[in-house]
């Protein structure tokens, strides 16, 4: 969930609980201050009552008039209240109510339910009338339900009203404070998010609030130390590859100039003793027969040997002519069964030892893996020199229908990448339509100080 929204929410729901327990306070003290003015009119109005029969026992009234509620009706000024007053000589009960009776519409049937069922409404106050010890009445002042309902309605208006309002304020406050506060926030994601994508050169600008600011700079700062690991990678990468070729450049030439002087001098051998053997010894032409063909198989397998370790063609001839040759050597081996081809677009002349190596053993290797793995009809390569950049895609219509790769690299791949990274370029695995697997690589021809030219 989004920060800004869960404080939002957590904001309006704090705010929620205390306008449920004020609205509860409420109701309690709307019950709680009936009940006085109950009390209060209670007391007045008996008082009142007190004071006519004073006046009455002095002669200043007749007894009929007893009760008169006028003064109490004029004076009086909660709606609602009613008065009743029965004698105790069973006379005549007189009851009046103050105040207009409130339409029931006027609150939700649910918040008159709910009232009623939290607090017992109809609550009355009896007080006798006693006048010279003698008791002439009971006196029952009481409220009725609508206005007590309508009285805490009212108080429970006001306040969601001004809750509302306080409520919606400082929602929009919080959002616009959290807002900016947490701008940092996606500044820092697009960083990182930049950062994955391999510029470990991108720094988190420095911000206003402490928190921010350490967070950008410890970003920053293991940013730092990943680049600096990868730059050390890359040249212990480009070391080791730059030995890994001048071994194969040595035992190459190893191979040509002793084992293969060798070899040749063996078959020089078996030619004059069969020679010799022709004269003077027929029974050991069969014999050198056999070695020649022996040395002349290691020959072969020799030169394929060499053609694997540094071919010939890619010092004294160049990169081109090699992968004219490497693709002619494939198509010669696989008997038709894979059809390879090659298109050169650029001069590769251009191009320098350590990339020209790197681009020829990469073609080995995909070739390679087309011939034992994807039983392809068709094969094909095309590179593309420009002045900034190399482009070279391996392109087969094998059996493959997913990336081979997705769980596990193989040996093969994990070398592939780690030539490609070595000097700084892209390695891009795709499936062919509608099958097939696609190889794209990608290749400054001047790449960083990484890379020996």
């Amino acid at each position: 969930m989004n920060l800004q929204l869960h404080l939002l929410y957590r904001i309006v729901a704090v705010a929620l609980a205390c306008l449920l327990a004020t609205s509860a306070y409420v109701l309690y003290r709307n019950d709680r201050q009936i009940r006085e003015t109950l009390q209060t009119a209670a007391e007045s109005l008996g008082r009142q009552l007190e004071i006519q029969l004073l006046g009455i026992n002095a002669g200043f009234g007749p007894v009929s008039r007893f009760p008169d509620f006028s003064l109490w009706k004029e004076t009086a000024g909660t709606p609602g209240i009613c008065v009743r007053f029965a004698a105790s000589a069973g006379g005549n009960i007189r009851s009046l109510c103050n105040g207009a009776r409130p339409s029931p519409r006027s609150w939700p049937k649910g918040f008159e339910t709910t009232y009623l069922w939290l607090f017992h409404s109809g609550f009355r106050v009896d007080r006798p009338i006693v006048f010279n010890h003698r008791t002439y009445g009971l006196l029952t002042v009481s409220s009725t339900v609508e206005a007590e309902v309508a009285q805490a309605w009212a108080n429970i208006g006001s306040l969601l009203g001004l809750s509302a309002i306080t409520v919606s304020a400082v929602s929009v406050l919080v959002w616009l404070s959290v807002s900016r506060a947490l701008r940092p926030a996606g500044i820092i994601v697009d960083g990182l998010e930049t950062m994955e994508q391999g510029n470990l050169a991108y720094r988190l600008p420095s911000f206003e609030l402490r928190e921010w600011k350490q967070t950008a700079e410890a970003i920053n700062q293991l940013a730092a130390v990943q680049q600096r690991l990868l730059d050390d990678r890359r040249k212990l990468a480009v070391q080791l590859l730059r030995l890994q070729e001048e071994e194969r450049r040595h035992l190459a030439r190893e191979l040509h100039d002793e084992f293969g002087q060798c070899l040749a001098a063996i078959n020089a051998v078996a030619a004059s003793i069969a020679h010799t053997a022709q004269r003077e010894c027929p029974v050991l032409v069969a014999e050198a027969d056999h070695v020649a063909r022996i040395s002349r198989h290691m020959m072969d397998s020799v030169r394929g040997l060499l053609g694997r370790l540094r071919p010939a063609e890619l010092d004294e001839l160049g990169l081109a002519v090699s992968l004219n040759s490497l693709i002619t050597g494939w198509n010669a081996r696989s008997k038709s069964k894979t059809r390879y081809r090659l298109s050169m677009a650029g001069d590769c002349a251009v191009l320098s030892e350590h990339l020209a190596i790197t681009l020829f053993r990469i073609v080995q290797e995909c070739l390679t893996n087309i011939a034992k793995h994807s039983r392809a009809a068709n094969a094909e390569v095309a590179l593309a020199v420009t002045e900034d950049k190399v482009t070279l895609t391996i392109r087969d219509d094998g059996i493959a229908s997913r990336l081979p790769f997705a769980e596990s690299s193989g040996i093969g791949l994990l070398g592939l990448r780690e030539r490609v990274d070595a000097l700084q370029g892209s390695l891009t695995l795709a499936i062919a339509e509608p099958h097939g697997l696609i190889v794209a690589v990608e290749l400054p021809v001047r790449p960083g100080s990484n890379a020996p030219s």
